[in-house]
């Protein structure tokens, strides 16, 4: 137990889990225990969306500093509303709805990086000019959009195996192929090596740029990908159905323990901080909170764990 506490420190996002079990425990006290298991799989089902948005979020930002996507939300959108048009309401086309959204997402994340290569603009402006650009083909293409998915693909996000819905399960083993990939393969190691120090990975020869293309499109594709899902767990898709993704996918990356200054990402800690605020804002629904609240709320977290992670020395 002793080596245990002592280990803490260099794991701080193992304090996600106990933060999202703590907030659990004061939710069930508040309600008397009462909806104790549909908490449970709201929150697991709410959770994985922002893992999956995250984990791409989290590649990229594992890139080095300044590297992030704000174009995620606008992406989810617009992929949304492409995968419900493809699909039509029919359960025949739901692969080939699928694979138009991660289509979509996989053009945006090549439009990042075009961006960020060609023009040699900072990538937080390159990935704002084009979540614009996106947004605005969602808004002309999506809005108004009432077409419902497949019955068999809302179906889907309803299934469950021993009380925790399928789709759950199926995104816990993606994060873990993730996780394999990260730490065991070329790809994933690249990425880490580039995030530590650019110049050293490329004199290491380490082909930089071909690899920050394929995670820039690796995020947009898992954007595609959590916008298709979002439209059948929601029963449709919405112009804004990913606005709430933007601080949900680097909060959970921050609070999950990935460094900001790049070169070290953390995944099962993808699972503990997603699962930490949205149990967190349950809670503060059930306490009556609102918006600004909730928003404050977190915005005040993510503070306090990047202090507690010593963020502010790694950016030094």
């Amino acid at each position: 137990m002793t080596a245990l506490l002592k280990g803490l420190p260099a794991k701080p996002w193992i304090w996600s889990f106990v933060g999202a079990a703590l907030v659990f425990i004061a939710s069930l006290v508040f309600t008397r225990g009462l909806g104790a298991a549909g908490i449970v799989v709201a929150g697991l089902s709410l959770a994985s969306f922002a893992v999956v948005v995250g984990m791409g979020q989290m590649f990229v930002m594992s890139l080095g500093p300044g590297n992030v996507d704000l174009s995620l939300p606008a992406n989810i959108g617009l992929a949304s509303a492409i995968a419900m048009k493809v699909m039509s309401g029919s359960d025949s086309m739901i692969v080939a709805g699928v694979g138009a959204a991660l289509i979509a997402g996989v053009l945006i994340g090549l439009a990042n990086y075009a961006l960020i290569r060609a023009l040699r603009i900072p990538p937080i402006i390159a990935t704002l000019s084009t979540s614009f650009i996106v947004q605005s083909i969602d808004i002309s293409y999506g809005r108004g959009l009432q077409v419902k998915p497949p019955p068999g693909f809302a179906a889907f996000t309803d299934w469950r195996l021993v009380g925790i819905p399928v789709f759950v399960l199926l995104i816990l083993f993606a994060s873990i192929i993730a996780a394999v990939a990260l730490n065991r393969t070329v790809y994933g190691r690249s990425v880490l090596a580039i995030g530590q120090n650019m110049r050293a990975a490329w004199l290491a020869g380490i082909k930089v740029e071909r690899i920050r293309l394929m995670t820039y499109m690796l995020c947009g594709a898992l954007g595609g990908l959590s916008g298709a899902l979002l439209a059948a767990y929601f029963r449709g898709s919405s112009t804004d159905i990913g606005n709430e993704y933007l601080l949900a996918s680097i909060a959970v990356v921050v609070i999950g323990g990935t460094s900001v200054a790049g070169g070290r990402a953390n995944i099962p800690g993808l699972w503990g901080a997603a699962l930490f605020l949205v149990l967190l804002q349950v809670m503060l629904n059930t306490f009556g909170a609102d918006a600004s609240v909730r928003l404050v709320t977190t915005g005040l977290v993510i503070i306090a764990v990047i202090t507690a992670a010593g963020g502010a020395k790694a950016l030094r």
